[in-house]
């Protein structure tokens, strides 16, 4: 018997793999007030999830492929003067509901739709594993690659194009990692949470650091105590685990949102 036999480390592991890439991340999705896009990408994710059952294939592949469709077609349509919050409310809700429906059409085919709709982090396998920490690893390769370039373009696009950064070539790489996180975290969180810790992380970090790799780390701890806390919270009140995680991560940013509230009464 080995340690990661243990149901409980593994879905502690699989959390903490999913955090570490959804924090870095999720501070860009912040800053360049992006929250409705990555809906809108974990939203495509059931319709992966419908196409990868019919044609008998990973269930990880479909929902990245069909990711990263939704991802580069509303970049794509952002461009062509499609109002951004009009654009991202019809696809992400079209999506999910093409995917539902796709999934009805499924014939011998048993789908654990509330598994994939809100996660079900107790059943990680050690393959499961793999592909989160695999999927975590690259998406912190490419965010280590091109943080600087990354900070460029989401500051000031102008003073990117001034220093031979492309913005369009950052906007892609950000969507090549989103589709990677939503695509790792539907067996975590499922696909209607995931956007909750790209965010809520992010947003609790940001009034107590003072640079962007300081509000990276914070996030990252916050989502790390998110996990633990929410798999704890989860076992002694007999919750849903996914939900809970988010709940506690909720929790903790209403307490920033609190502390920075005393913190400017005081210095005002």
């Amino acid at each position: 018997m080995t340690v990661l036999d243990d149901f409980l480390i593994r879905a502690a592991l699989a959390g903490i793999g999913l955090v570490l890439a959804a924090a870095p991340l999720g501070c860009f999705v912040v800053w360049r007030r992006m929250a409705y896009f990555g809906d809108a990408t974990a939203h495509a994710a059931i319709l992966g999830v419908a196409l990868a059952l019919a044609f008998e294939t990973s269930v990880f592949g479909g929902v990245l492929v069909v990711s990263l469709l939704m991802a580069f077609t509303v970049s794509t349509l952002s461009n062509r003067g499609y109002a951004m919050d009009t654009l991202l409310g019809v696809l992400a809700h079209s999506a999910l509901a093409f995917g539902l429906v796709a999934v009805s059409f499924l014939s011998g085919v048993r789908v654990d739709l509330m598994g994939y709709l809100f996660g079900d982090i107790l059943a990680v396998g050690r393959g499961d594993l793999a592909v989160i920490w695999g999927g975590a690893v690259l998406v912190l390769g490419l965010l280590w690659w091109r943080w600087s370039a990354l900070l460029t373009a989401t500051i000031n696009p102008d003073l990117a194009h001034a220093a031979g950064i492309d913005p369009r070539r950052e906007q892609l790489v950000l969507t090549l990692a989103l589709a990677l996180v939503v695509a790792v975290a539907i067996k975590v969180v499922g696909v209607l949470l995931i956007a909750a810790m790209l965010i809520v992380p992010a947003a609790t970090a940001r009034p107590f650091a003072s640079t962007p790799e300081r509000m990276a780390l914070a996030a990252a701890l916050i989502g790390i105590l998110s996990v633990i806390g929410g798999l704890q919270a989860s076992l002694a009140w007999d919750t849903p685990t996914g939900p809970s995680i988010v709940c506690l991560a909720a929790i903790l940013f209403v307490i920033s949102s609190a502390l920075q509230g005393l913190a400017s009464r005081r210095g005002g």
